[in-house]
This record gives structure tokens, sequence and C-alpha cells, in this order.
């Protein structure tokens, strides 16, 4: 595995931010991590990229230990946070040359990414005239900067409009073609379900679900989309009375064209473990 996390907790005060988890991802996944806004995620992110030390518990980042081995650490992953923490005073190149001697990278891969994330022609024009969509290429372009094994990214869509989002989704799939781990947190459903090896989701703290997307949402019994003969559809859930009593009215009028067990969508998943939508 090539990331291993056993036990690990992390309090603030009397505040269990992280509360006993455990999760290891194999070499060349794309792990999901879904959950609400103060579920834990980025505490949990700072934990595997060293920013933050444990309360107890023990993690293993490509058998390196965060706390220990920093230094090899960030010489083999990339980060990219939810944060545009980029230097907007400074031009493109400027931004990713100072992090190519940060991480020690050959600065040659500064124009390849310039290219490659198609901003060749504003390398040398100052961040703070750049749209957001454009801060973004950037930021994942610094996290690329050190060919590393694993990337993590923390909403690398949020907030793009769906050209760009998709773009970037793309270059996840490319790097996660040459083999690279993605560790990737998310608020978009269609986006981890459609990228995601496995996911994890995270409520309060804890692990409540991990599985591949396709066991989460597999097809339920309790939900039914019944097509009527006068060609409408409509969607009933056995744990519901209403919807119970309606079915069997359906049933008994002879309304029923045809039925099927309906799969569930992550997010009804998401929404049946921990009560609460993603927000």
């Amino acid at each position: 595995m090539i990331i291993d996390v056993k036990n690990i907790v992390k309090t603030y005060k009397t505040t269990k931010a992280v509360d006993d988890v455990s999760f290891s991802i194999k070499e060349g996944e794309i792990f999901g991590f879904l959950g609400p806004n103060g579920a834990g995620k980025s505490t949990i992110i700072k934990i595997l990229t060293s920013r933050l030390s444990l309360t107890s518990g023990s993690v293993m980042v490509a058998g390196l230990n965060p706390s220990k081995d920093r230094e090899k650490l960030h010489n083999i992953i990339g980060v990219v946070p939810e944060i545009q923490n980029l230097y907007e005073r400074m031009t493109a190149r400027e931004n990713l040359n100072l992090f190519a001697k940060l991480y020690k990278a050959d600065t040659k891969k500064v124009n390849e990414l310039l290219e490659r994330f198609e901003l060749s022609e504003r390398a040398d024009d100052k961040l703070k005239n750049f749209s957001f969509g454009m801060k973004q290429r950037i930021l994942l372009a610094r996290g690329l900067l050190a060919s590393p094994k694993i990337i993590f990214m923390d909403e690398p869509t949020k907030g793009l409009d769906p050209h760009t989002a998709r773009y970037i989704r793309e270059i996840i799939k490319e790097e996660n073609n040459k083999g690279v781990t993605i560790f990737l947190t998310t608020h978009y459903m269609e986006e981890a379900e459609s990228l995601s090896d496995r996911v994890a989701i995270l409520d309060k703290g804890k692990i409540v679900a991990l599985d591949s997307p396709q066991n989460l949402t597999r097809s339920s019994d309790n939900l039914l989309k019944v097509i009527l003969r006068n060609n409408e559809t409509i969607n009933l859930s056995l744990e519901n009375e209403n919807d119970r009593d309606k079915l069997q009215l359906l049933t008994k009028n002879n309304e029923i064209l045809s039925m099927e067990s309906q799969k569930e969508s992550l997010e009804d998943v998401f929404v049946k473990l921990t009560g609460r939508k993603l927000v």
C-alpha cells in the first residue's frame, strides 16, 4: 500500500477533528475522500502531507513517516490545496520557477507545464491579471513540478466553469494513467463517481463508508422506478408507507406498465449515512 493510515486521531483542545480513522490506498489508485465541510477531510490531508502532527495513531506515505521524513516526502508528493495560495504579484513563470527550486525539480519542467496547461502565451503576465480558472491551472501545474508519485487534490474543480473543470479532470486521468496515485476530495458526486476507484465517506471525523462507487450505489430492491400505462415515470421507495400504499393502488388499478429496481446515487448514499447533504 502506498498510503497506510491506522487509527489516527487529531484533537484540538476537547474537540476530535479526526476520530480513530483507518484506511489504506493502493499504488496507482484514485481515492475519493468525501464529506461535508468540517468533516475532517482537510485535516487528514494536512496530516498525510506533514503539515499537521497527529495526536495518536500512525501514518505511512510511500514508506515514509510524514512527521519524521518531511523533506523526502515533499520530493515525491504534489499538493493542490483548496485555497489558491499563489503569489499574484509574480508572473506565472516566476511562481513555477520559485517552487521548482523549492522542490529541487528540473526548471525545464516549468516550460513543459506552461505549454501543457496552455499558458505559454501568458507565462510572463502577473497572476493578478489571471482568471480564477487560469490560476487553478497554475496551481495544478505547481503540484506536478516534482513529477510526484502521489498527488493530493483538495477540491481541484471547485468554482470552475464546466470547460475548465472537464480539462482538469482529464489531467487527473492522464496522471493516473501514468501510475500516479491520486488522493481527491470533492463535493461533486458525479466527479467522484466517474474518477474514483474507491471512495471514503467521512462524517464528524469518522469514516462511515468505504468502497467502490459501484458497490456503494448498487441497485436497491427498496427503490423502484415505475412506468405507468400513460407513459408517466415515478420513483417509489418501499421504505415509505405512502409510497407502498400508492404502489398497491396502482397495482390494483392495473396502471403499471413496468417497474425495476432503481440505483441509488452517491449523494443518496451520503445523505442516508450522514443525514446531511454535501455543502
